[in-house]
């Protein structure tokens, strides 16, 4: 039995302390992050939302084009010089530069242009908002895992406390002061803490697998963490959820996320309807050419011919949109529809968001007061244990009385421990609504 017990004291701590690599909370959330589909979608799709704008820009201005052509005729054909058909091959080569420029389109190319950069800001705070999401999550699994490891500290040390109890209690069964009974029921306690190590344990390496999803860390690595000191001071929050409400709207990557989708479809209708203005049209451009006959005839130098057969043009073109199947009419209705839409769902997300922020200070706030309410249990409990623990020593209560108590105090501290880092995960959580961001900007 003391062979088991000192391997088990002995191959716990070394199998989770051995390692190359420790993370800290922050390098898990950093890793989660980096290696998460979601976000390196999101980056992807902010690239795709960049080249949007810089089309849109180039849509405001004027498209320049150069061309040239050269042409063999063969048979009858038309003189450069007389305009007249002549029965003699010939030799032509074009030159044109061009230029359009849109001078009104109802607003319709600076509305895509506003869209275009909204809807970059939109693909901005949507993979900022998917980052945080995962870094709490990460966060959550981290503190859970942190919390796992206690408890197997905690086993461990009742292992340890049940190990000398028992042999206390054989000792004295030698000496007449203690029965049979009394030492079976030491050893059935004892037993029920390897047991309890035992569960521990898988549960331990359940959060560790926990945390290596959230992370998306290689399962067959090993994952070590570094067993960070969370404070045991606690406070409530002073502020309203509506005060932490109105302050985080501003910057706050869901707020604006669902603020900018709003703004999208707005500018998205606005566009639509511009699509019924006339537009107005500047074309303008230069032209000349060189041509020669095959027939050995003479003719104009390149350099003279390119110089006096240039020709420059410049025109306004005046569209007016009158009848296209509906389309136009149809395009307004539906991008109105989604502007309804867009509403409805900015409100939806922000009453969404209130909500969370007032449950976090609730839950904050009643942490707060089953942390305290937990430490004076696990005070209690230790002072009733001590007592029992004489009282068994000078044959006063029964071995049962004082399993009782050793469960009561063992459970006292795991309730402390975990109120202790639910408080800081939604605190965590209370601060990153007041601006304090989980990770770097």
């Amino acid at each position: 039995m003391k062979k088991i017990l000192t391997l088990l004291i002995l191959i716990i701590p070394v199998s989770f302390c051995f390692g190359e690599k420790k993370w800290s909370l922050y390098e898990c959330m950093e890793y989660a992050v980096e290696h998460n589909a979601n976000t390196n979608t999101r980056q992807l799709e902010q690239s795709i939302y960049h080249q949007d704008y810089m089309e849109a820009i180039g849509g405001l201005l004027p498209w320049i084009n150069a061309n040239t052509g050269t042409n063999f005729n063969f048979g009858r054909g038309v003189d450069a010089k007389t305009n007249t058909y002549v029965n003699v091959n010939s030799f032509t080569n074009d030159y044109h530069l061009s230029l359009s420029l849109m001078l009104f389109d109802g607003l319709s190319g600076y509305r895509k242009l506003q869209l275009a950069k909204v809807n970059k800001m939109l693909g901005k705070h949507t993979y900022e908002d998917v980052r945080d999401k995962i870094a709490y999550d990460t966060m959550e699994a981290f503190f859970n895992l942190l919390y796992q490891y206690d408890l197997v500290d905690l086993a461990i040390e009742e292992l340890q406390q049940n190990n000398e109890e028992l042999k206390k209690t054989e000792r004295m069964e030698e000496l007449g002061l203690k029965g049979v009974p009394d030492v079976a029921e030491i050893e059935a306690k004892y037993e029920e803490s390897v047991f309890n190590l035992t569960q521990q344990e898988n549960l331990l390496l359940a959060a560790i697998l926990f945390l290596k999803d959230k992370m998306n860390y290689p399962i067959e690595e090993e994952l070590l963490i570094v067993r960070e000191q969370i404070s045991s001071g606690v406070s409530k929050i002073e502020e309203s959820p509506y005060c932490i409400y109105d302050f985080c709207k501003s910057f706050l990557p869901k707020a604006k996320s669902a603020q900018f989708a709003y703004d999208a479809q707005r500018l998205n209708y606005k566009v639509t309807k511009g699509n019924f203005a006339p537009t107005i049209r500047l074309d303008a451009g230069i032209g000349t050419n060189f041509s020669r006959f095959m027939d050995g005839t003479e003719y104009e130098s390149f350099k003279d011919q390119i110089k006096n057969r240039r020709g420059e043009y410049v025109g306004l073109t005046l569209s007016i949109p009158l009848f296209n199947g509906f389309s136009r009419t149809s395009g307004v209705r539906k991008a109105k529809v989604r502007y309804k839409i867009a509403q409805v769902e900015k409100e939806k997300v922000f009453r969404k968001l209130y909500g969370e922020i007032e449950k976090a200070v609730t839950d904050v706030n009643g942490q707060v007061d089953e942390y305290f309410q937990a430490v004076k249990q696990r005070k209690a409990a230790e002072i009733a244990h001590q007592v029992n623990q004489r009282k068994y020593n000078e044959g006063m209560i029964d071995p049962i009385l004082l399993h009782t108590s050793a469960n009561r105090l063992m459970k006292a501290k795991a309730q402390e421990l975990n109120a202790k880092y639910k408080y800081h995960l939604k605190y965590n959580l209370v601060n990153y609504y007041k601006g304090v961001p989980f990770l770097g900007e």
